[in-house]
């Protein structure tokens, strides 16, 4: 499993910006976008890699996932 894929992953459809949104809520404000969802879906899996790859590199402690089991 990807460290990654341990937070949620948002792809909904924006009807404002008239194409799939992805998004990471729990890492980051910013997100992905596209006109597939499943690419879009892809894409933020790869921006949420190397978000928790540059967070350990750089020492930043990254947040619990909310659904984390106890």
């Amino acid at each position: 499993m990807r460290e990654g894929d341990r937070y949620e992953h948002l792809v909904y459809w924006s009807d404002e910006d008239q194409c799939y949104i992805g998004r990471c809520p729990e890492l980051m404000g910013g997100g992905v976008h596209g006109d597939d969802p499943e690419e879009v879906f892809r894409h933020l899996r790869q921006v949420v890699d190397e978000w928790v790859r540059l967070s350990r590199q750089d020492g930043i402690p990254l947040p619990e996932p909310k659904h984390a089991l106890a």
